[in-house]
C-alpha cells in the first residue's frame, strides 16, 4: 500500500452493545462496510498484530488514545485501531483500554489485512496469520499518507515499532496542516 491507493472494500463482522436484546450480554452483531468506517471522513486508522499483547497495549493504542484531542485539532474525524482478532476479543480489550475515542475494528478473517497486503504469518510467537503493523491517513477511503514498520516478512523475530506510532502520525499531520496554511 501506499499514498493514492484506495482501500479494500470488504464487511468487518462487530458485535455492538445493544441493551434491547437484554440478558447479561446484550450485543447483537453488525456487519459494517470499508465505507460505514472511511467515507466522508479523514481518519487514522492503525494496525497492529495482536489484542493484548505488550508493544499494541503498552505504547501504540494508548498513545493514540491520549493523542486524540490533538489529532482532532489536525483535521482527524476518528481514529480506527484494526487487529486480525475477532470482535470478541476487540471488544474486552477496547474496554480493559478503558477506550473512549479510538474505535476498534475486528478484521477477524484477515481479509482486509490480506487486500492490503499486510498479513503475514506469526507462527513463530504462536499466532498464526497477523498483520504487520502500519499507520495511515485515510481520506474518505484513500490513503493519504502511509507509515509501515520496516522488515514486512513471515515469522519476523523482532516487532519492529516507531514508523507508525502516534508520534510520527502527529508529525506528519502537523506539517501537511503547516503547508495547507502557506
Amino acid at each position: 500500500m501506499k499514498a493514492g491507493m484506495k482501500l479494500p472494500n470488504v464487511t468487518f463482522h462487530t458485535r455492538v452493545r445493544d441493551e434491547s436484546v437484554g440478558g447479561p450480554n446484550p450485543f447483537r452483531w453488525e456487519d459494517k462496510t470499508t465505507e460505514d468506517y472511511f467515507a466522508g471522513k479523514r481518519v487514522i486508522l492503525f494496525s497492529l498484530p495482536g489484542a493484548f499483547t505488550p508493544t499494541c497495549s503498552t505504547y501504540q493504542l494508548p498513545g493514540f488514545e491520549k493523542g486524540y484531542d490533538e489529532f482532532k485539532e489536525l483535521g482527524i474525524d476518528e481514529i480506527y485501531c484494526m487487529s486480525v482478532n475477532d470482535s470478541f476479543v476487540m471488544n474486552k480489550w477496547a474496554e480493559a483500554q478503558e477506550l473512549k475515542n479510538v474505535k476498534v475494528i475486528p478484521d477477524g478473517s484477515g481479509e482486509f489485512t490480506r487486500r492490503m497486503g499486510m498479513l503475514v504469518r506469526k507462527d513463530n510467537l504462536g499466532f498464526g496469520l497477523r498483520s504487520w503493523r502500519y499507520a495511515a491517513v485515510v481520506k474518505d477511503g484513500v490513503i493519504e499518507a502511509w507509515f509501515e514498520e520496516p522488515g514486512l516478512a513471515d515469522n519476523h523475530p523482532e516487532d519492529p515499532y516507531g514508523v507508525s506510532s502516534p508520534e510520527t502520525v502527529k508529525d506528519y499531520l502537523a506539517e501537511a496542516a503547516k503547508s495547507a496554511a502557506a
